[in-house]
């Protein structure tokens, strides 16, 4: 490709044709606002409509002001970003965005984590000067996971893309027109009433409050307060990655100790690890996996571990709904055996026993209210909340939390391996399973700890293992939109998968909606990958099948895995929705 020269701010830079002006204001460390405009890990252009005007810029021989971020540059362009136009546009762009927003700052769930707010402060915005009618709607708080308050929407089209071009899921896009636009499903229907699988990437994209999860800290902190109740608390292994950015710490920091002592200060009774119930799926997902190799069941097995891909199953792909696994989640299973196995061992009634999930996620929230996930009337998990929200209730307390010693989980259903950590990235699920399924199918001890082929942020990942006389073809999807087109192959028949694992999120979970937010650099989430890895190679065991603390709860309790008494706790359905 050509290259073109230009100047930025008496600046001259050479970058391709076609590149915006944004983009080589970038290759000189210029910085120009943006609100709008968003990038994908592998640095492509997502979202450049040009539609908030912020990122104005100068153009010599231009009547008009250019967006930034939508406008190519061209040879012998010359630009001033930071000339007195620009800026008061832009101030200006601002004070109107502001006019029709609600000033309630001290209040909003996103105080301080508003970069409608941050731009204001950066352009030195101190008055509005345009008043007018301001548009109201609704508030939809009809589901358990995401919360629209259209009141604050600035109309960047952020969600809508993240949900149509990167997701798949089409449920939001403009409606109305002029004054009254705003970004919505059809129709201006809830999100429950519509195909949202509350993946929470909208959340985690929006820039504003317009849309937010859940919050469910106040039900965890009444049942922390309540004599009558013995309060457990399970993390998922993508918090440990990141709770520490809310801290200031390094993106990548392992604050699994610390994390462990900021439970115990809040005051939950016992805390444990969800990876145990990681490890427990993964003797369910093995056992029934090489059941449907040996005795001609459904191919390809899908993992369940993802709540927003089952709901995109039940939703788009009625027809295959056969083939996911059968297994609940890591966080249900864990809810299941605290209720039954582990009530029994301390001599308290499940209904006594509030089990709260902190998850990467916004569909956890949802899964756990699933009329599905209950075991004679008492759901598995009472609670769920997100990363976000337990970083919320540490400060609440008054925790100094970088200060914390380390501390470990409960036993003994807090003990996990190295399997189990790993499902916090994508491709983390199906290593995983193949660590044990590979020991299982040939009898032998020792097979390969480490599957690098399915690691890594790629969209899909593919790869085929030898397994005695068989190869074992496996996929790795992470987002939902690269699922949707693996999902299409599958029931058009273009592939020949026997084992899939899914995830909803950018990278897996460490990626989540309910993750600290990463304002766009998503370099972030490798950092976050790194990290789980290096804990799996920490641990002392590394498949799930050897944790003692498995073994012993198989034996005591459950008897085989995928026996009767196991598929009757830890197994679910999937109904077409």
């Amino acid at each position: 490709m050509s290259l073109v020269t230009l100047t930025i701010n008496d600046r001259e830079v050479q970058v391709e044709e076609g590149t915006t002006i944004l983009k080589a204001a970038e290759k000189l460390n210029i910085h120009i606002p943006t609100l709008c405009h968003f990038k994908l890990h592998d640095d492509r252009t997502i979202n450049d409509p040009g539609s908030c005007r912020v990122c104005v810029v100068e153009v010599e021989g231009r009547r008009n002001l250019a967006p930034a971020c939508s406008t190519p540059v061209v040879n012998g362009m010359n630009v001033k970003t930071n000339s007195i136009r620009a800026i008061k546009a832009r101030r200006t762009v601002v004070e109107l965005l502001l006019s029709d927003h609600p000033h309630e700052c001290l209040l909003c769930e996103k105080n301080m984590n508003c970069e409608l707010q941050s731009l204001a402060a950066e352009l030195g915005v101190r008055e509005i000067r345009y008043e007018g009618k301001m548009s109201t709607y609704p508030t939809d708080n009809s589901s358990y996971s995401i919360i629209r308050n259209m009141d604050k929407c600035i109309v960047c089209r952020r969600c809508e893309t993240m949900c149509n071009e990167v997701q798949m899921c089409n449920v939001l896009s403009g409606i109305n027109r002029g004054f009254n636009t705003v970004v919505a499903p059809a129709f201006n229907m809830s999100l429950s009433e519509s195909n949202c699988t509350f993946c929470g990437q909208c959340v985690a994209v929006c820039p504003t409050a317009a849309l937010t999860e859940v919050n469910f800290t106040p039900n965890v902190w009444d049942a922390i307060n309540d004599k009558d109740k013995i309060v457990l608390v399970e993390t998922a292994p993508a918090i440990r990655a990141a709770l520490g950015e809310e801290f200031g710490l390094e993106p990548g920091t392992l604050v699994t100790g610390k994390m462990v002592s900021a439970l115990r200060a809040i005051g939950f009774d016992y805390v444990f690890d969800t990876d145990f119930g990681a490890d427990l799926t993964i003797m369910e997902e093995a056992a029934e996996f090489i059941h449907r190799l040996e005795h001609g069941g459904r191919l390809p097995m899908l993992t369940s571990c993802c709540p927003a891909w089952i709901n995109l199953l039940e939703h788009r792909f009625a027809d295959l709904l056969d083939i996911p696994s059968t297994c609940k989640s890591p966080h249900q299973m864990f809810g299941t055996i605290a209720k039954t196995y582990f009530a029994e061992k301390i001599n308290v009634d499940p209904k006594n026993i509030v089990v709260v999930s902190v998850m990467p996620c916004l569909a956890k929230k949802y899964e756990a209210s699933r009329e599905e996930m209950q075991i004679n009337g008492i759901r598995d998990v009472d609670v769920v909340i997100s990363t976000r929200e337990l970083a919320k209730m540490i400060k609440e307390a008054g925790i100094d939390f970088v200060s914390l010693e380390d501390d470990d989980f409960d036993n003994p259903i807090g003990e996990s391996t190295g399997a189990a950590v790993i499902f916090g990235a994508s491709g983390g699920v199906m290593e995983a399973a193949v660590r044990t399924a590979y020991e299982w199918i040939t009898g032998e001890s020792g097979s390969p700890l480490e599957f690098k082929s399915v690691r890594g942020y790629e969209g899909v990942k593919e790869a085929s293992l030898k397994i005695k006389d068989m190869d074992i073809n496996v996929a790795v999807t992470n987002g939902l939109g690269n699922a949707v087109k693996l999902l299409d192959n599958i029931r058009e028949g273009k592939v020949n998968y026997h084992l899939i694992e899914i995830m909803a999120c950018p990278g897996g979970c460490i990626g989540g909606g309910g993750q600290p937010y990463i304002y766009g650099d998503t370099s972030i989430l490798q950092k976050r990958i790194e990290a789980i890895y290096k804990e799996d190679k920490n641990k002392q065991y590394r498949k799930s099948h050897e944790n003692p603390s498995i073994q012993k709860l198989y034996k005591e309790f459950l008897g085989e895995p995928y026996g009767e008494k196991a598929h009757k706790l830890l197994h679910t359905y999937y109904v077409k929705r």
